[in-house]
């Protein structure tokens, strides 16, 4: 087996890993709400949100093709297989030690600013695409903007709606809705983020010059698909602690607000190509809803530790992939 064959089955092999954290790290996403309004058990949510992650997961390629070509061009690195292994180190660091803290991290931020970072460790500050990064890291800014918009806006309208009926009523009802909007979180999640290590899979197979196009092979799809939903089914506690009760104490009505306002940001993104933050999105929308429902009762102090990481996150993922780069550039051509 020579040098090259090694190297694309240590990326799959850490695409996957990723993956799967990627899917424990962002099942509270799907389920924190449904499961802290207990809409849902916490059994049922995870089985839920497995299969509707696995679903959506099959169904686009578009946010792959985004990854894989967009940030840095796979047909000119020099080094492009060390570049996606420095990515992958970073990203699976940075995403152990976020789930370790029980701080909801965008795995997308991780994912992007690693490769970034790995890119102008190998080829300067000419690695990267400015304009394909540049365009992806505003979707990743203004997403957030747009769920906690869409967020208040749904909460603002259903408050008034239901002002005459009663809490007990209201609960009742939208505890059921909840068990749908929670299943279209995790569909439209499977949608976006098992779509970047499909990507990074993708990528690698074109540095390595066994591919001729950026096209996501089926079973990059098949394995990325079910590596998430198993990631999925591990589920992650630390963060649906923090997601479901630590921001402010979520109602049957506010989660159902905040996940079909996510959920419809996070599609709307997948439709056009674009990977966005499923942490952010939800997050966003659990501080519009909050905010609508009353300004008063969102712990703010705890959202801005959340926000804080979403900042550092690029610049600290970089940092990290340049360090793996630098290292992994002793041993590898």
């Amino acid at each position: 087996m020579d040098l090259t064959t090694v190297l694309v089955v240590v990326i799959v092999v850490l695409a996957l890993g990723f993956d799967f954290i990627n899917g424990f790290h962002d099942t509270a996403n799907a389920i924190a709400t449904s499961v802290s309004t207990r809409a849902l058990t916490p059994r049922r949510a995870i089985i839920l949100a497995s299969v509707m992650n696995l679903i959506g997961a099959l169904m686009f390629t578009g946010v792959a093709k985004t990854i894989g070509g967009k940030v840095a061009d796979p047909f000119k690195l020099e080094h492009g297989l060390t570049v996606v292994i420095a990515t992958l180190i970073s990203a699976i660091v940075w995403n152990l030690i976020t789930w370790w803290r029980g701080i909801p991290s965008s795995s997308s931020h991780a994912l992007i600013g690693s490769l970034a970072g790995a890119a102008i460790a190998s080829q300067g500050w000419s690695g990267i695409n400015y304009g394909g990064f540049s365009s992806i890291v505003m979707g990743l800014v203004f997403s957030p903007i747009i769920a906690f918009a869409l967020g208040f806006f749904i909460m603002f309208v259903l408050k008034h709606v239901f002002a005459r009926t009663s809490p007990h009523q209201v609960n009742q009802g939208f505890r059921g809705g909840q068990v749908l909007t929670a299943a279209f979180q995790a569909f439209t999640h499977g949608t976006n983020d098992a779509q970047k290590a499909m990507g990074v899979i993708t990528m690698a197979l074109v540095a390595a010059g066994w591919q001729s196009e950026l096209e996501v092979p089926l079973w990059v799809k098949i394995a990325a698909a079910l590596a998430m939903a198993f990631g999925t089914s591990v589920g992650g506690w630390k963060i649906i602690k923090t997601m479901g009760t630590k921001i402010y104490k979520i109602e049957p009505i506010n989660g159902f607000s905040a996940d079909l306002s996510s959920a419809t940001v996070i599609l709307s993104a997948t439709i056009t190509h674009f990977p966005v933050s499923t942490t952010h999105a939800i997050t966003s929308s659990i501080l519009g809803v909050g905010a609508a429902k009353r300004f008063s009762s969102v712990r703010w102090q705890m959202a801005g530790r959340i926000i804080m990481t979403w900042i550092i996150t690029i610049p600290i993922t970089a940092a990290i992939a340049a360090i793996a780069y630098a290292i992994l550039s002793l041993f590898l051509p």
